[in-house]
């Protein structure tokens, strides 16, 4: 008689190579252990003891996001350990936005056929991002599934649970004419727009993701010796993880002893035209300088090979800004200190005004700024 698992291996699944991934991984999820984490990866449900984390009255905020096609750029380039940051950085950025301290993560890896080194480059990613964000990897799912997937090609998604003390929630009500609006740099694409990101890129002429940039600023100085970075690198450099530098700024009170920030927004899928008026009160709208920071080269690179307009930027991209804080303007000075010091570039943007109903929430002044 033919061994039970002999047949699903021939079917196309290796019940013991995820055996010995789960293995390999467990060094790094050990990396990711904070006060809370129960137990290790293996049983049937991950287990988290809130109470031995402090908080008192907790709200819990949850998040789930995937990669999107920037994996598509990994698996095309043999690029894989930084796209787990990105999976990490998309969820636990969407939670700390109402002011929630991401506190264990879980990850969902399928593929067609596992091939064990290219699984283990994706979820150190994974727990890298988790230890920036200071969460736990508690748990996860490796899916292999012959048939659905092609040669090669993997997806991966998160889940993130946060908690944040029920009066110290940041959820944008308050926010008012005159605050000003703060904007945190991001590290380059993070990992939104790609469907228009590769088409452009590889329609260009002369296109290699191996090949060095094509665009001023991603080279390195000549007097290095360094060699120009790659193309692949650049568009490949993982979401930036803002939870520290935030919970930093956090800890800033206001004269009701609330959160000295009113409200945030994480610039991913729809760029500043759909995630800034998230966060905003419908009486208001927020008015940006697009001529208050430098575009950089990556976005203007993609603007010129791709003839794009500024909707298109300003709708689909991040354009160098991937998160927002609003504050009274009596605030923005320290709150721009601490984060500054918590390794954040930070510009101000503009300010909030009134709004008619007729209103959009969202002017970008000085477009043609913002392109330059």
């Amino acid at each position: 008689m033919q061994n039970k698992d002999s047949a699903y291996k021939e079917a196309g699944v290796d019940i013991d190579e995820a055996a010995a991934l789960v293995e390999r991984i467990k060094p790094h999820i050990r990396e990711t252990h904070r006060k809370g984490v129960m137990s290790g990866i293996g049983g049937f449900g991950a287990l988290f003891d809130l109470k031995e984390t402090g908080y008192k009255d907790p709200i819990l905020v949850s998040g789930t996001d995937g990669v999107g096609t920037k994996i598509k750029i990994a698996i095309d380039t043999g690029k894989h350990d930084t796209i787990g940051i990105d999976c990490v950085a998309m969820c636990v950025n969407d939670v700390i936005v109402q002011g929630a301290e991401p506190l264990f993560f879980l990850d969902y890896f399928a593929t067609g056929k596992l091939e064990n080194d290219v699984a283990e480059a994706v979820i150190k990613g994974v727990a890298e991002g988790c230890r920036q964000a200071g969460c736990g990897l508690i748990g996860g799912e490796t899916a292999e599934m012959p048939g659905l997937y092609a040669p090669g090609d993997y997806d991966l998604g998160g889940f993130t649970v946060g908690a944040v003390e029920r009066d110290r929630m940041v959820t944008g009500e308050n926010i008012t004419e005159g605050d000003v609006i703060l904007g945190l740099a991001s590290s380059g694409l993070h990992s939104n727009g790609f469907s228009l990101v590769r088409k452009l890129v590889e329609s260009s002429q002369g296109f290699n993701y191996h090949a060095p940039a094509p665009f001023a600023g991603s080279a390195a100085s000549a007097l290095d010796g360094m060699d120009p970075q790659a193309l692949s690198d650049i568009l490949l450099t993982p979401t930036k993880i803002y939870v520290k530098s935030i919970l930093a700024a956090l800890k800033e009170k206001d004269g009701e002893d609330k959160p000295a920030i009113k409200g945030m927004a994480h610039i991913t899928g729809g760029g500043f035209t759909e995630n800034i008026p998230r966060a905003l009160p419908k009486n208001v709208m927020a008015e940006i300088d697009g001529a208050s920071w430098p575009l950089p080269s990556v976005f203007k690179w993609l603007l010129e090979i791709g003839n794009l307009n500024p909707e298109d930027m300003a709708g689909t991209l991040n354009c160098g800004i991937g998160m927002i804080v609003i504050c009274h303007p009596d605030h923005a000075g320290k709150l721009k200190e601490i984060l500054e010091n918590h390794n954040e570039t930070v510009y101000t943007l503009g300010e909030i005004k009134k709004r008619d109903a007729a209103e959009m929430q969202i002017e970008i002044l000085n477009q043609k700024e913002f392109l330059i």
